[in-house]
Parts: structure tokens; C-alpha cells; sequence
């Protein structure tokens, strides 16, 4: 089992009803595919250290849990996954970075 821990950092300030849709549109492109055993994802909480922060600041943070690196890679040719990719680009663009490891515990 690994996971794919991905913080979404949207260019402006988004509103909450459509980072839930962002966020929900992931998971109902991902959960109907069967790759993934589990789907969780968060808004970033504000703070007012996050006026300080070195590189950005996340709009929220989203974690896929799948079978192994090839269900990853997998993953990454789902249907539809470019056409919600450059939707959300076209209207919020966000920037992403993630970081594939094992379970924590």
C-alpha cells in the first residue's frame, strides 16, 4: 500500500463552495474507478502565520491511498482526469505538489 499525499495551492483566494466542489469532483472521478482503496482530503485551516510562509499556502490537501506505484501510475491515465485538470486550470489555476510514501502507522 502507498499513499499520494498531493497539496493543492489554488493562484487566489477560492471561495469554500468551490474548492468543496474541486474537491468532491476528485473524488468522484477517482472513485469510480476501483484503483483507489481510499480518498480523503481537507481544507487548509487559516492562520495568521500563514502570511509568512517562504513558498505558498495551501487551499487544501488530498490523500489517495492505492495498491502500489503501478496503480499510480495508472491512476495518472484515468478518463477524464486532463479534462478535470485543465477545467479547473482554465477557471482556478492552482498549483500542486505531492510526495508518494508508505502508510505512516
Amino acid at each position: 500500500m502507498i499513499h499520494h499525499t498531493m497539496i493543492v495551492a489554488f493562484d487566489e483566494p477560492i471561495p469554500a463552495d468551490e474548492l468543496d466542489a474541486y474537491l468532491r469532483g476528485l473524488e468522484e472521478l477517482t472513485a469510480s474507478t476501483g484503483t483507489f482503496h481510499s480518498f480523503a482530503a481537507r481544507p487548509h485551516l487559516r492562520t495568521s502565520s500563514d502570511d509568512h510562509a517562504p513558498v505558498a499556502v495551501a487551499s487544501a490537501v488530498v490523500q489517495f491511498a492505492l495498491a502500489d506505484l503501478d496503480a499510480l501510475d495508472a491512476a495518472f491515465a484515468l478518463p477524464g482526469i486532463g479534462e478535470f485538470i485543465d477545467g479547473w486550470q482554465a477557471r482556478r489555476p492552482y498549483k500542486a505538489i505531492w510526495v508518494n510514501h508508505e502508510p505512516f502507522a
